[in-house]
């Protein structure tokens, strides 16, 4: 890859996939069918993705790296009674999201000598097919306007953040 195309300057992270049964208790979750697909995808294959381009990111002079997580991979929302999350309990996603934040957080520290900067982005409520419910497309913002975040922390500066994690303007 290197020899053909010399570097990679941003690398966006988005593959997800939410295949929770909603009407399951966590406990009830199929291990296999759920849990291991989901991470197959959410987590894995985030990782496998990021080693096989570290070369050629660092062959930048001002890589970036964006992993599309979400909000339902917070912790501190999920025990928040206030948090409008705090019923919205899908666990293999949830959780597959919260491994996406802290390899983020692992990934930025071991690159933080280098111009790579990795942040994680949550793009919001948007209007995708992973929010159609039927024919019904569900969601509070258009594509456009999810992407946002991913473009603003693809275009940082040098001086920028790493390891963080966004939210629009947050």
């Amino acid at each position: 890859m290197q020899a053909r195309h010399g570097r990679l300057d941003i690398l966006v992270n988005n593959a997800g996939i939410l295949v929770d049964d909603p009407t399951l208790k966590p406990s009830q979750q199929t291990l296999q069918a759920l849990w291991r697909t989901t991470f197959d995808t959410n987590l894995f294959g985030l990782v496998a993705v990021t080693n096989a381009f570290l070369p050629l990111l660092h062959a930048s002079t001002s890589a970036r790296i964006v992993n599309v997580s979400s909000l339902l991979g917070s912790i501190s929302e999920h025990l928040n009674p206030e948090s409008f999350i705090y019923d919205f309990k899908i666990p293999a996603y949830n959780v597959s999201k919260t491994a996406v934040n802290a390899w983020t957080v692992r990934l930025a520290y071991e690159l933080r000598g280098s111009k790579i900067k990795v942040n994680t982005i949550h793009p919001g409520y948007v209007k995708t097919d992973m929010n159609r419910k039927g024919e019904e497309q569900n969601g509070e913002l258009e594509v456009a306007d999810g992407a946002r975040t991913s473009v603003r922390l693809a275009l940082v500066g040098d001086d920028g953040p790493s390891g963080g994690y966004f939210y629009l303007n947050r």
